[in-house]
């Protein structure tokens, strides 16, 4: 599985990484929206994205909003994830995250999400 992990926190980001890598999946990493573009732009073949929402630059939620525009992205399955209110930033997007999720969160239960969503791209 190839994963695109989306976090300015370089503790999430290095925690998320070492468990998709037990498993031996792919992981690429960006530090915000901005970031995870260009990444996307070079290699649209993630079978999932997680992200946090609240990032300098370029925030989760419209990061989204370029997937979601983008033929090559648009079917990735993205899962976000935030401390602030997830009411409010699941209207915000107009509720065009697969799954959008609540800090503090159990790394392993974000993992098995996210596992579970990018079964839809690879089978």
């Amino acid at each position: 599985m190839k994963v695109l992990l989306v976090d300015d926190d370089l503790i999430h980001l290095t925690i998320l990484k070492k468990i998709f890598e037990k498993s031996h999946d792919v992981v690429i990493t960006a530090r915000n929206g901005i970031e995870a573009l260009r990444q996307l732009e070079f290699d649209p073949g993630f079978n999932v994205i997680l992200t946090d929402i609240m990032m300098p630059e370029m925030d989760g939620v419209e990061l989204l909003e370029h997937i979601r525009e983008s033929d090559s992205t648009k079917n990735i399955p993205t899962i976000g994830f935030t401390s602030g209110d997830v009411e409010f930033f699941r209207n915000k997007a107009h509720n065009q995250f697969d799954e959008l999720v609540a800090k503090p969160m159990d790394f392993f239960d974000l993992y098995t999400l996210a596992k579970s969503q990018a079964r839809t791209t690879i089978n």
